[in-house]
């Protein structure tokens, strides 16, 4: 069987629980869905993905 979730349903899910459990604040949750849809995304994701790959230590 297999499930097929959009990723915002998944990075819901985790950031219903960082408000939930881990007592992240609300705005700081919508500022970074907001940030995401800026300019500012892509050098946001390349620099995940560099970090990423550093702390795995592989070469992609």
């Amino acid at each position: 069987m297999t499930v097929s979730l959009p990723l915002v349903v998944i990075l819901g899910f985790f950031a219903w629980g960082a408000v939930r459990f881990l007592g992240v604040r609300v705005w700081i949750v919508v500022f970074g869905f907001r940030l995401s849809r800026t300019f500012l995304a892509p050098a946001i994701e390349s620099g995940t993905r560099s970090g990423v790959t550093v702390i795995n230590g592989s070469h992609v």
